[in-house]
């Protein structure tokens, strides 16, 4: 009995405290490498996470966050999911 309340109140202080901190990690979708998105974004590994710098690398990068579903591999659904940790900075395109 007194292990699994243990356990209880160690899982809940990992939600209560894990989660916001893993929130608040934001990324540059214009400057990231492959190992940082993945490492930041849910439901993105590794193979997701060098599509989107292949991506970068050919366009000249992204002017807008939505157009990150035009990576292959990547849909609305994970772009919502992670639209609150993306960050939009200045593309080589943009500076042209």
């Amino acid at each position: 009995m007194k292990r699994s309340l243990l356990g209880a109140l160690a899982l809940l202080f990992a939600l209560v405290f894990a989660a916001p901190l893993q929130a608040s990690a934001t990324i540059d979708i214009n400057t990231a490498s492959a190992s940082e998105i993945a490492a930041v974004l849910v439901g993105v590994g590794p193979a997701k996470a060098q599509a989107i710098v292949d991506y970068r690398t050919e366009k000249g990068g992204f002017v807008s966050i939505e157009e990150l579903t035009q990576v292959q591999g990547i849909g609305p659904a994970t772009l919502e999911r992670n639209r609150a940790m993306l960050q939009l900075g200045e593309s080589a395109a943009s500076q042209e």
